[in-house]
């Protein structure tokens, strides 16, 4: 397997949090499949801290070697679910509120639409909207990747023993695979612009089939990814300092600024200028 870069290391405070983050990219292999690098974390903070996690257009693993985490759909505290040992939540089009006591570790694998489907090996409908126990996620051999990933000495160790536990849970890529692949990395080439008539025009099939492959391949269907993406698209322009709402509407394929409006409410639960604040906040560490 090929070897990947070195881990980079930062260090630093967001709000009342101290974070030390660790993050390197994934092998040769795995890299169509992961979206971005693995990233460790540990987190401390002096008291209870809840963070509202916004969609984004990929699957999200957590392997948690810490407390766990406790996770509320669309901030509704009575509607708790938490895992020991991490999850997997699929994509979906509702934010979620994480809740812990003031320490939390481990390490985010950020997954492509297909790369959750392959290394999962389930249809993406049944995990679309839900948050699946990392137990439930993993074969069987793999039950302990956290126990062994914490107990590593260092995450350039913990980095290797994820490679090698995904690469072995990687399924084989059929034909359905290929195609909703390719049509994934269309949607994502266009920001989230392309028009669903204009996908099943090259795909060469109806509307209809091109959904009911959507839904087993990624989970959700064609359209609510687009506007995932774009979406998605616009929390990085906020974080890069952005410009005005009109001028994003406008360069990101928005109707108009009341179109943006919508979709931040919808996405969000607040005004693009509540999101806004907690975008930059969050993304302070990393910039």
């Amino acid at each position: 397997m090929a070897p990947s870069p070195g881990v980079r290391r930062l260090q630093g405070i967001t709000g009342a949090s101290r974070w030390d983050v660790a993050m390197r990219a994934p092998s040769t292999r795995l890299r169509p499949f992961v979206h971005g690098d693995y990233t460790g974390y540990t987190e401390w903070a002096p008291s209870i801290t809840r963070r509202r996690e916004f969609p984004v257009p990929f699957a999200i693993m957590v392997i948690e070697f810490g407390p766990p985490l406790r996770l509320m759909e669309r901030g509704d505290g009575r509607l708790v679910t938490s895992h020991r040992g991490g999850f997997v939540g699929g994509l979906c089009e509702d934010f979620v509120v994480c809740e812990h006591d003031g320490f939390q570790q481990g390490v985010q694998v950020n997954l492509t639409p297909i790369g959750a489907r392959l290394l999962l090996g389930l249809p993406m409908s049944e995990v679309s909207g839900c948050i699946m126990p990392i137990g439930d996620a993993l074969p069987v051999r793999h039950r302990r990747l956290g126990e062994r990933l914490r107990e590593a000495p260092d995450w350039e160790r913990r980095f290797d023993l994820l490679d090698d536990a995904l690469a072995d849970c990687l399924h084989e890529a059929n034909d359905r695979t290929r195609v909703v692949s390719w049509a994934v990395r269309r949607i994502e080439e266009s920001g989230g612009t392309l028009s669903m008539r204009t996908l099943a025009r090259e795909l060469g099939y109806s509307g209809k089939h091109v959904i009911a492959m959507f839904r087993e391949q990624v989970g959700i269907p064609p359209k609510l990814l687009a506007r995932i993406v774009r979406f998605h698209r616009l929390v990085l322009r906020v974080r890069s300092g952005g410009a005005s709402w009109s001028g994003l509407a406008a360069d990101l394929g928005f109707y108009d600024q009341a179109h943006l409006v919508r979709e931040v409410r919808q996405f969000t639960g607040l005004t693009p200028t509540e999101a806004r604040g907690m975008v930059a906040d969050i993304a302070s560490l990393l910039a």
